[in-house]
């Protein structure tokens, strides 16, 4: 894969500004990792979370592409998924090392055990939902995912959920992912969490984020 996605995580470190504004009311408070398949709303979701709790938010996917030069696809294409998968838990470790941030996670990045026990170590895991059909009608609009380029869009989601769903139930909340507005998931994962974090976000006054085009 090369030494860039690997040893390089370009564009993460929040500003100093941008720091002491999340570390208001927030001490104590851990970093929150969003899991889940493709199409879950990860990053839209994640976007809003952030939001509202004055913290920074960093769609993995992205940094591993700026990390790399290329994008997911071409990761695949030219190194294969193991390679992707080995500078994927490398990046996720680095970017777990920030403080107050909402981490979005592709939908495979959970599933090495190396990384679930790194996310139990810094943060809390929350896994988004969603049932099948959701997750068709989502990543039918998207045409940038490789694991969903062998032309059975429903069949490959069909058994990922299969393999992963048992392994995300690991993750310490889970909400449901529903087909409507992403604010509805953000205020469900807000009562699921401590009461601290509804406290942040009720002092904080965010308004929702708009929605990312990766999910």
């Amino acid at each position: 894969m090369g030494v860039s996605i690997i040893d390089t995580v370009s564009g993460v470190a929040a500003t100093p500004d941008s720091t002491a504004d999340a570390n208001a009311g927030a001490e104590g408070l851990r970093s929150l990792v969003l899991v889940g398949l493709m199409g879950a709303g990860k990053s839209s979701v994640g976007r809003r979370l952030a939001g509202r709790l004055g913290f920074d938010f960093i769609d993995a996917d992205i940094e591993i592409e700026k990390a790399a030069g290329a994008t997911i696809p071409e990761i695949f294409a030219a190194h294969g998924e193991a390679a992707f998968r080995d500078g994927e838990r490398k990046v996720i470790a680095r970017l777990l090392e920030q403080p107050h941030i909402v981490l979005a996670t592709g939908g495979g990045a959970y599933m090495n055990p190396e990384t679930r026990a790194r996310i139990r170590e810094r943060g809390l895991s929350i896994w988004l939902k969603a049932e099948l059909d959701v997750l068709v009608k989502r990543c039918a609009r998207r045409s940038n995912r490789p694991l969903l380029a062998n032309g059975d869009l429903r069949g490959t989601l069909q058994r990922l959920m299969q393999e992963r769903y048992p392994v995300y139930a690991e993750a310490d909340i889970a909400v449901i992912s529903a087909d409507g507005p992403h604010e509805a998931v953000v205020e469900q994962i807000l009562q699921a969490l401590p009461p601290a974090y509804r406290k942040l976000a009720e002092r904080h006054h965010a308004e929702p984020a708009h929605s990312s085009p990766t999910e």
